[in-house]
């Protein structure tokens, strides 16, 4: 059984006891995260149901295992002429979530 669900502007393919990771810092572990906005659900034998533009009666539960961070990214603003040069770096701040069930009725 799989889900499409929609988090944060993106689509990601959930199965029980994937993890994924979505954009939220702000996720404490342990934390219970419910996805409504499911796209697509399939039990993988004959029930398959596309929403339009989301599925009724299917939820996706999740809990936070903490947070991780995303690769390092290096930014450089270089003016030509004027001497002047800034080099900053960022990391995303990400929260990971173990799917626990998906349920249809």
């Amino acid at each position: 059984m799989y889900a499409i669900v929609e988090s944060g502007g993106r689509q990601l393919k959930v199965r029980e006891g994937d993890t994924v990771i979505i954009d939220d810092p702000g996720l404490t572990t342990g934390e219970e995260i419910v996805f409504d906005k499911v796209l697509l659900y399939s039990d993988e034998i004959e029930d398959v149901r596309i929403g339009t533009p989301t599925v009724d009666n299917v939820s996706v539960t999740g809990i936070a295992d903490g947070s991780a961070a995303g690769p390092k990214l290096v930014v450089l603003k270089y003016r030509k002429r004027k001497s002047s040069k800034t080099k900053t770096g960022h990391r995303q701040k990400h929260g990971q979530v173990r799917i626990t069930t998906i349920t249809a009725s």
